[in-house]
């Protein structure tokens, strides 16, 4: 009568709730807003985000997950007990869901400890966690128990996680602590340093999307970047190009190459073939930056594919996991 699985794409910048049959039927910022003077939480997910950069000294406005791992355990509990209970309504109190959890592929046994207990503190009658990149995968549409190599990039909010699979299961794996976070920050910097400007996170997202590119443009795009003048501490507008993005995130994008590189060069040589004549599959929400699969295929000499709706391969392959989980056994963690 009531559906007991709830499957969380616990991300650094976004949070996506899944459940069978019926596919996403949440989405908000992993954000929470908490009150410095009692402890109290007042606002999670969007609401909250609107608030970061804005806030008075008396309201904290955070990110619970840094690079992909939990970074505050009471603040994180809060985001999943919002999540789940906004999922199963008044039933949670009767029927405690069973819930399954993205985690990053480089997370240790004691930060894999807090994923579980966080989402049985915040109502989960019990939690198995999926390394990202095996749900990217799944929900890439890539056959995983195959015994054929594929490699999968994902690209989220805080980590770039890289990883070989073959019969289900990684072979080899980087995790990266680079990721779209990282590039809003370099973006900030970046104005910062040339133009003496300060932009807040949320606008460096916002040119992030608007001009961003992994390659130098000959036709280049121009935009209006609001912020403070570090001289003058008064309000000042410049106008920015996309070659100037690109140079921005040269540092990041080099990291990402390097931890490819890294993977494939502890990739078994019959697997290295499957992948030469497979590709790269590039999924995540950064995977969207302009020209990264031409960027990646060039540095590493392998055809390199973005997914379709990269941003919810992740979840998509959580759905998939939960409707078969007898197909999926070997990947789960109890």
């Amino acid at each position: 009568m009531f559906n007991r699985k709830i499957g969380i794409d616990l991300g650094t910048s976004n949070t996506l709730v899944t459940i069978p049959k019926k596919g996403v039927v949440a989405s908000e910022p992993s954000v929470v807003a908490i009150t410095l003077d009692d402890n109290k939480i007042i606002a999670v997910g969007q609401s909250a985000k609107e608030m970061l950069g804005k806030t008075p000294d008396i309201i904290r406005a955070a990110c619970p997950l840094k690079d992909g791992v939990i970074a505050d355990f009471r603040v994180t509990e809060a985001l999943l007990y919002y999540f789940i209970h906004k999922t199963m309504g008044s039933t949670v109190r009767f029927f405690r869901p069973e819930t399954l959890i993205s985690i990053p592929a480089g997370i240790t046994s004691t930060e894999r400890r807090a994923v579980i207990d966080a989402a049985l503190e915040a109502g989960a009658k019990s939690a198995y966690l999926v390394k990202k990149p095996v749900l990217a995968a799944i929900g890439a549409g890539i056959p995983i128990n195959s015994p054929a190599g594929n490699i999968i990039i994902d690209i989220g909010g805080g980590t770039a996680e890289i990883a070989v699979i073959s019969l289900g299961g990684i072979v080899s794996a980087y995790s990266a602590r680079v990721g779209g976070n990282k590039f809003d920050e370099a973006i900030v910097e970046y104005i910062r340093k040339k133009y003496m400007l300060s932009i807040g996170i949320q606008t460096a997202e916002r040119v992030k999307v608007k001009l961003g590119s992994a390659i130098l443009q000959s036709k280049e795009e121009e935009m209006e970047v609001r912020g403070r003048d570090l001289s003058s501490g008064l309000p000042k507008v410049i106008k920015l190009r996309s070659n100037e993005v690109t140079e921005a995130l040269q540092d990041q994008l080099r990291e990402v190459i390097q931890a490819i590189k890294k993977v494939l060069q502890e990739t078994p040589p019959e697997l290295a073939a499957d992948i030469i004549d497979r590709g790269m599959i590039l999924t995540g929400g950064s995977a969207k930056l302009t020209n990264l699969d031409n960027l990646l295929a060039k540095a590493v000499g392998v055809p390199c594919y973005v997914a379709d709706e990269p941003e919810f391969c992740v979840v998509k392959g959580i759905k998939i996991v939960l409707e078969n989980l007898d197909t999926y056994k070997r990947s789960l963690i109890n």
